[in-house]
């Protein structure tokens, strides 16, 4: 069931991609008997080194497309766990580019519609990304927008990304509700002055006390 205190006032209701609407685990998980008992940790160095790069050249205005951040981030994990096969690479890439969404997803996507809320993705993933994502999930129908933070050639936690979700949904900050799984994105949504939700599905502890959500969920359909 909608909570109704937390969606007066919104308009839009706008979600992070990875981690948030897609498990970003599923595509090593899909080869974990080829990987081996290394799994866990080759598939959170993967994901650590994708967000690492992300900020990195982020930082030193070299913005380059996520996937290929993505892609380099799984070389790096590929040379830092030998025993895996490398002939796997191919693989797993194309496993990502099919991630696995939550199953409450499409539920909490169609009720904040019929709550009255657009509802969109608003990603470090760029255009291709986040396009195969949404259409091998089958989430088209429930998404009113899918950004990129491509046009800006910047990432998240930059302001300039996050105004970019005003400038194409044509919203007031006031108006958006943002969700999403990575405390750090919470932190610069915050900052940045939206209502923020945090999906803290591996109940993490808090690292932003300074910029706090505006309500915390293990998972979107605790709340929506």
């Amino acid at each position: 069931m909608t909570r109704p205190d937390l969606l007066a006032g919104k308009t839009h209701a706008v979600f992070d991609a990875y981690g948030t609407l897609f498990d970003v685990h599923s595509a090593v998980a899909r080869h974990a008997e080829a990987i081996g008992p290394k799994v866990q940790a080759f598939s959170e160095m993967w994901r650590g080194k994708q967000l690492e790069y992300s900020w990195v050249v982020g930082l030193m205005g070299r913005y380059q497309p996520f996937w290929t951040l993505t892609e380099r981030a799984l070389d790096f994990a590929l040379a830092k766990h030998p025993d895996v096969d490398p002939t796997l690479r191919e693989k797993l890439l194309d496993a990502y580019r099919d991630l696995d969404a939550y199953a409450e997803v499409p539920g909490v996507l169609a009720r904040l519609r019929d709550a009255g809320l657009k509802t969109a993705v608003f990603s470090n993933g760029d255009a291709a990304m986040l396009a195969r994502a949404v259409a091998s999930a089958e989430l088209g129908e429930r998404l009113d927008a899918v950004l990129s933070v491509d046009p800006v050639r910047t990432f998240k936690t930059a302001p300039a990304a996050y105004r970019l979700v005003l400038d194409r949904l044509g919203a007031a900050r006031e108006g958006v509700l943002f969700f999403s799984s990575n405390r750090w994105d919470i932190a610069g949504a915050t900052a940045f002055g939206f209502d923020s939700v945090w999906v803290n599905r591996t109940e993490q502890p808090d690292e932003y006390p300074d910029l706090p959500p505006r309500t915390v969920v293990t998972a979107l359909d605790t709340l929506v």
